[in-house]
């Protein structure tokens, strides 16, 4: 037997495991990396998150990045150099997080990679009949491993394509595995770029459970600010927003798409929701003149109307959810507090903190709860085929040598 399968064999008998979860999202900000100790697997899953810490990523990374980010052309030349690049940046981000924690790297049984998406393309987006769907990931796990020395596990939205899901979202798993209640039923909300959201009913019953991508979250602000704001990244504490007044004909002109009519399981991305979307309800609605306070105002009550509808046709089918959030939207105090009043039946908003996770590194968890299911779970205990959710186990193995 080869030494490396025998390393990860012997990892996979052990009660529990180190594993370090990498996410970096469509909003470009850093690289969230969280190293979990995770105790047995399936539905006995336990997690205990050691560290924490997103590492911000610098222009150069950003810049590089935004020019093949969500485009439909570009140079695949770039698509091809920046692979490997990511992945090595993103291996030296795990070492530096290590020699920082003061964690001997031997020590960790696997990272988990989820890479950076840079253009996610569902069946229902692209229209061409003569191809299903789609999705997109570089930073080479490779690379990761071998610049770290630690087994790596990567790639995980590909197992998802290849047996007729859109790749996304993958939190519907370990939100199953990690967070299903008896007493109460629970939508996991998740506004990254991208919001998305988890039904888990409180019977457990993998039938009634769901998850999809439900409209923008961050995306379209997050871009406005840093195209008309030097020097800001994102709308802190939605001090602009707050300072603008909402406008109906573009409010409704963005929310006019047929995305939001589509039934749920559904993905999407940047690659629709954009600075080309809001400039073309800006054309059709001759909102050209409004100040970035009104435009921002009218966005964050977009972002809010599309998650509330979302919300509350999960509160349709159980009464008294409780949503537990999480992503950068949860520093939105704006954004949360229309959520509160657009959803009167949702029984109550917190954040995955009430449920022992940091908030801010909940995705970087979830990958580290697949890894451990490629390593040490049983056939996966979550398939539905009805709502897009795969009964398959998600990864692809590379060895540091």
């Amino acid at each position: 037997m080869h030494p490396h399968i025998a390393a990860l064999y012997n990892s996979a008998q052990k009660p529990s495991r180190l594993i370090i979860g990498l996410m970096s999202g469509t909003s470009l900000d850093g690289l969230d990396v969280a190293l979990c100790k995770v105790t047995g697997a399936g539905l006995n899953t336990h997690i205990e998150v050691l560290n924490f810490t997103t590492v911000d990523y610098n222009d150069d990374y950003k810049t590089k990045i935004k020019q093949v980010f969500a485009k439909r052309e570009c140079d695949l030349e770039l698509v091809t150099l920046l692979h490997p690049w990511v992945g090595k940046l993103h291996g030296d981000m795990v070492n530096q997080c290590l020699h920082t924690w003061q964690i001997d790297p031997a020590s960790i049984d696997v990272i988990a990679s989820h890479g950076q998406t840079i253009y996610h393309c569902p069946q229902s987006q692209h229209n061409h009949k003569s191809f299903t769907n789609g999705t997109l990931q570089i930073g080479d796990s490779d690379q990761i491993a071998v610049t770290t020395g630690i087994t790596t596990i990567g790639d995980f939205r590909q197992k998802h394509i290849a047996a007729g899901g859109e790749g996304a979202p993958l939190a519907v798993y370990g939100d199953y595995l990690y967070f299903s209640s008896a007493v109460e039923s629970r939508v996991l909300l998740n506004m990254g770029g991208i919001a998305n959201l988890t039904f888990l009913p409180k019977n457990g019953d993998a039938n009634g459970v769901f998850s999809a991508d439900i409209g923008p979250g961050n995306t379209i602000m997050d871009a406005y600010v840093q195209q008309h704001f030097t020097g800001l990244h994102y709308d802190d504490g939605a001090k602009i927003a707050k300072a603008g007044k909402i406008n109906t004909p573009l409010l409704n002109a963005l929310c006019n798409n047929a995305f939001f009519k589509l039934p749920m399981p559904k993905t999407t991305g940047p690659e629709v929701f954009n600075l080309a979307y809001l400039k073309a309800a800006q054309q059709l609605t001759n909102t050209h003149h409004l100040n970035h306070e009104d435009v921002m105002a009218t966005l964050n009550t977009f972002t809010a109307t599309v998650i509330a509808n979302a919300l509350n046709e999960c509160a349709e089918r159980a009464q008294n959810c409780v949503v537990y959030a999480s992503g950068g939207g949860i520093h939105n105090p704006l954004l949360m507090a229309q959520l509160t009043a657009l959803c009167p039946r949702i029984k109550a908003f917190k954040n995955t903190d009430d449920l022992g996770v940091n908030p801010d590194a909940k995705e970087a968890v979830l990958f580290a709860i697949l890894a451990n299911e490629c390593l040490a779970g049983e056939q996966q205990h979550l398939s539905n085929t009805a709502q897009g959710i795969a009964g398959v186990t998600m990864g692809k193995v590379s060895f540091a040598d």
